[in-house]
């Protein structure tokens, strides 16, 4: 599979690394890059992301084959109105967005109804750095990658989006919709949102100042991800707050539990709370589903 021309619609970390895997890999005879900001040009063309970086959305949208949408969730309803003269016919536009339910809804008939189509992606890849200078071209390998079509997607158009992601090395995961939104809710918005509450309650200013001084390598490792954009954070919490809301009510009442089995002193449950956790994690671990 090769495309003649692929455009990144904002080159960070996501951004940046599809470029670099599109030309490393040679799926695309010209990749260009959309940024917002003069000082990305030169950061683009530094890292060697894409072919041709600009602040014109124009250029960089006219005759792309495939146009993947990689800014914060908040921004790509608007870039996709004025991206919409531009698009030839037959283009496929895509996105790699945590959030599917929304964007799909208000994306796919915008893009359709200049004759575009528009399929969701959300590759279950990144990190706490952000940023196109944390760019790497293997970003993509072995994780999973979820494409979520509609019953009015277009089968050729996922096909070769599907291609897509299996020739970056993902790995390929299709959901609705609605049920990704439900699972990522749990895997991976619950955990940023502890994460980003542990760091707050913790490194808070009203604790003792040697408080900082005994968080070690527990506290750095369950932490790691709250150090993530805030901006893109947000866009994620709100356009998913209703799943999020609901299993952080489930977390809650589980940590209520554990609070109870502490304050009736009741050993064996506090152990068994632990050992679930382990057996749960290490099976996870061994059954080859996990990143590691």
């Amino acid at each position: 599979m090769h495309w003649q021309k692929v455009t990144l619609i904002g080159v960070g970390l996501l951004g940046g690394s599809l470029g670099l895997a599109i030309k490393e890999r040679r799926l695309a005879a010209k990749v260009d890059g959309f940024v917002r900001r003069t000082v990305s040009l030169a950061e683009c063309d530094k890292m060697g992301v894409v072919n041709h970086a600009t602040r014109d959305l124009d250029r960089a949208v006219k005759d792309a084959d495939l146009v993947i949408l990689c800014t914060p969730l908040s921004r790509m309803g608007e870039l996709t109105g004025k991206m919409l003269p531009l698009l030839k016919k037959g283009a496929i536009v895509t996105d790699v967005g945590s959030v599917k339910g929304s964007v799909v809804a208000e994306l796919e008939p915008l893009v359709a109804s200049v004759g575009a189509h528009f399929v969701g992606s959300h590759p279950m890849a990144g990190g706490e750095k952000t940023g196109v200078s944390a760019a790497r071209a293997d970003l993509f390998v072995n994780a999973v990658c979820i494409i979520t079509p509609t019953p009015n997607s277009d089968k050729e158009a996922v096909a070769r989006l599907e291609q897509f992601w299996k020739a970056v090395g993902a790995r390929l995961l299709k959901l609705s919709p609605a049920a990704h939104d439900d699972l990522v809710s749990r895997s991976s918005h619950l955990p940023h949102v502890v994460a980003a509450e542990l760091a707050n309650y913790i490194l808070s200013p009203v604790h003792p100042p040697e408080q900082a001084a005994v968080c070690a390598n527990g506290f750095r490792d369950t932490t790691r991800i709250a150090s993530g954009s805030p901006e893109m954070w947000r866009d994620i919490a709100m356009a998913n707050g209703k799943n999020l809301s609901r299993v952080l009510g489930v977390f809650i009442e589980d940590l209520q539990e554990f609070r109870l089995a502490l304050d009736t002193g009741d050993v064996k449950a506090v152990e068994e709370f632990f050992e679930k956790a382990k057996q749960r994690r290490d099976q996870w671990i061994g059954s080859g589903t996990s990143p590691e």
